[in-house]
Formats: C-alpha cells, sequence, structure tokens
C-alpha cells in the first residue's frame, strides 16, 4: 500500500478527557498490555504543550523504559529498546522544513521494519511517512486538562482504539 492513500478500513473515532497525569498513565498502561502496539505507528497532533511528549514519556515507562527519555526535537529520532528487546523509535518532526528531509535520514527503513513508531508533528513529514494506525490529536484546555481525540486509521489502529 502506498504511504499516501488511505487504508481500506472504516474509520473509527473516540474522544477521551484526561484530567490529570493519572489518566495519561492509565490510557499508557492499557496500551502498553495490548500487543497490537508492538509494531503500531501512532501519530500525535497538537500545538505546543498540548501533551505529546508528556504522553509518549507515560507510554514508554508502562513499557518499561527506565532511561531518560527526552524529547527528539533537535536529534529528530530518539531510539528505545523494552526489557524484552522491542524497538520503540520516537520522532519529532517539528523541525523538518521539507519532507523531502525524511527520506535523506533513511527514516522509510524504520517505518518499514518491527518495532513502535511514534511521531510528533508528523504532519511535517507528510507523503514520506505511512499514513498512522492511530491518531492522537491533543488540545490543552484552559483548564489544564486535555481533550483528546483518538482516529484509527487500521485494523491494528482500531484494537489500540478499543483498549484506550
Amino acid at each position: 500500500m502506498a504511504a499516501d492513500h488511505l487504508p481500506i478500513v472504516e474509520t473509527q473515532e473516540r474522544t477521551l478527557h484526561w484530567r490529570s497525569e493519572d489518566d495519561i498513565d492509565t490510557t499508557a498502561h492499557a496500551w502498553a498490555r495490548t500487543p497490537a502496539l508492538r509494531n503500531a505507528f501512532i501519530a500525535l497532533h497538537g500545538e505546543l504543550g498540548a501533551g505529546k511528549t508528556t504522553f509518549v514519556r507515560h507510554l514508554l515507562r508502562a513499557l518499561g523504559i527506565t532511561t531518560r527519555i527526552k524529547s527528539p526535537t533537535y536529534a529528530v529520532v530518539e531510539p528505545h529498546e523494552t526489557p524484552d528487546g522491542l524497538a520503540i523509535f520516537h520522532f519529532d518532526f517539528y523541525r523538518i522544513a521539507d519532507p523531502r528531509e525524511v527520506d535523506d535520514a533513511g527514516f522509510r527503513d524504520i517505518f518499514a521494519g518491527p518495532g513502535i513508531k511514534l511521531a510528533e508533528w508528523p504532519e511535517n513529514a507528510a507523503g514520506r511517512i505511512p499514513i498512522a494506525d492511530l491518531a492522537l490529536k491533543m488540545e490543552a484546555m484552559i483548564d489544564d486538562t486535555r481533550i483528546v481525540t483518538l482516529r484509527a486509521n487500521t485494523e491494528l489502529g482500531a484494537l489500540l482504539l478499543a483498549a484506550a
């Protein structure tokens, strides 16, 4: 399937209201127990400060990552590995000015390989990365809570959506 074509599954959506980091942690732990996560691509959308990196930190902790988890804003990708050997790639495409930079960096090989892929600002790499299995759109509210819209684009994404 070409990366710029929508998958042939019915898109499913769900909205969550994260009132605290405990709610984020609950979602992260639910997904960490879901086998479908092991090869999923999750796209994280939202303005600066919406909670994208915070969510990634909770998910990586739920998967057993104990080392420092930093934002890959300057490195573009930070690789991690769970205690059982699962590869995780955390991308931040915020500084990508031209999607062709993604080709030059060789990220297609990572997306084609096994493991979890988490991408912040995926719209900056549009057409160069596959359609996400699950897309999260995070909105920070004035009371510091988050409204999170989950959209499953594939069968794998639908399994994650059901586990949220």
